[in-house]
């Protein structure tokens, strides 16, 4: 069966308004023009990020809240069959307003990222998806723009491929931390070293290559890509590249940033006056250029993702409550969009379950 006629689900990620809303199921089957939201579980408070394991029967979320141990990160089972979710554990994020996740490589541990706070903790997962506080870890310092920056603002903590080391990239400082991760001590994280960005660039969220020697870290506040270096410890700036169209004037908001399955392409969004998807191509030489400054097709394009084929790309948007669907051309990468839109409360995340 052409790949194209399956039927590719996600999970969503929202913000709530109201105790009937929280995290919803996408159901995408071109061949029969099926695009479909479903609501897994009401009563949670913006849950803004949701992951699942490899098998995809483990769900984990956030509420993106604050409190006296800051928001809430939770763990669920989910059941496909009868497409629900089955509360197994909630514990606090110890830091206000978690706002990014992450599994390890292996499955054993989870962190989470709390904007507000400041802060990431590590949690480990038993077997029967409990969660164990492992240890936080509190940022300090500030960058240079007083309304953004006045304090540390973590966006995100994503795992090296091998799962050796743990990126950092917090909007506050400017700077992204590197970790060693380190899972038979009692706390397992501790900090390598960190690299400072540009003044004002506002570090938000990362990828790595396949291979895990270079980072694809997007600048919230700047709209650039950066593409960095990570050998052996050792972050070395390669290229810097805009997202902007020279004549354009505006707010802007980089948000996401996602690599394709070939790796042959780079897609990065960008919010505030643009609502834009830029595509970055991979050269011979092993350097990106942008190819296409494509609209999002909505507003607030905060998160979207590539299905796993690479076939195509669906974008959420905050603003106009929707999710649309591109199809992505597999020969340079550049993006098309379609008719395929689906109605979604405040949708700010994407993640998409085993095919």
């Amino acid at each position: 069966m052409d790949k194209s006629e399956n039927t590719y689900t996600f999970l969503i990620g929202t913000y709530t308004d109201s105790a009937d809303q929280g995290i919803n199921l996408l159901k995408f089957n071109p061949s029969k023009d099926i695009l479909e939201v479903t609501l897994l579980t009401p009563d949670v408070q913006n849950p803004s990020f949701v992951i699942a394991n490899k098998q995809g029967n483990r769900v984990f979320a956030l509420e993106e809240s604050a409190g006296v141990k800051g928001g809430e990160v939770l763990s669920f089972n989910l059941n496909m069959t009868s497409d629900s979710l089955e509360l197994v554990d909630k514990m606090p994020s110890f830091g206000d307003h978690p706002c990014y996740l992450a599994l390890s490589p292996n499955e054993k541990h989870l962190t989470v990222g709390n904007y507000t706070g400041g802060s990431l903790s590590i949690y480990e997962i038993t077997p029967e998806g409990k969660l164990i506080h492992q240890q936080t870890i509190q940022h300090h310092g500030k960058g240079t723009n007083p309304d953004r920056q006045e304090g540390p603002h973590v966006h995100s903590t994503v795992f090296s491929p091998d799962g050796s080391r743990l990126l950092v990239a917090d909007l506050g400082t400017n700077k992204l931390y590197n970790y060693k991760v380190s899972p038979e001590d009692e706390e397992p994280l501790s900090l390598v070293n960190e690299l400072s960005l540009s003044a004002g660039d506002g570090p938000r969220h990362l990828v790595f290559s396949k291979g895990g020697d270079t980072i694809f870290l997007v600048q919230e506040m700047s709209a650039t890509l950066e593409i960095i270096g990570f050998n052996n410890d050792t972050f070395t700036p390669k290229q810097r590249l805009n997202l902007l169209d020279e004549n354009f004037k505006g707010a802007v908001g980089a948000a996401e940033v996602k690599i394709s399955p070939d790796g042959e392409n780079i897609y990065v969004s960008n919010r505030g006056d643009a609502n834009t998807i830029s595509v970055f191509k991979k050269a011979q030489d092993g350097t990106f250029s942008r190819i296409q400054n494509s609209s999002s097709g909505g507003l607030m394009p905060r998160n979207f993702n590539l299905t796993n084929d690479g076939k195509y790309l669906l974008a959420a948007h905050q603003a106009s409550n929707d999710v649309v669907v591109f199809e992505r051309n597999e020969e340079n990468g550049t993006l098309a969009l379609t008719n395929w839109k689906v109605k979604v409360h405040k949708p700010v995340y994407l993640f998409q379950l085993p095919d």
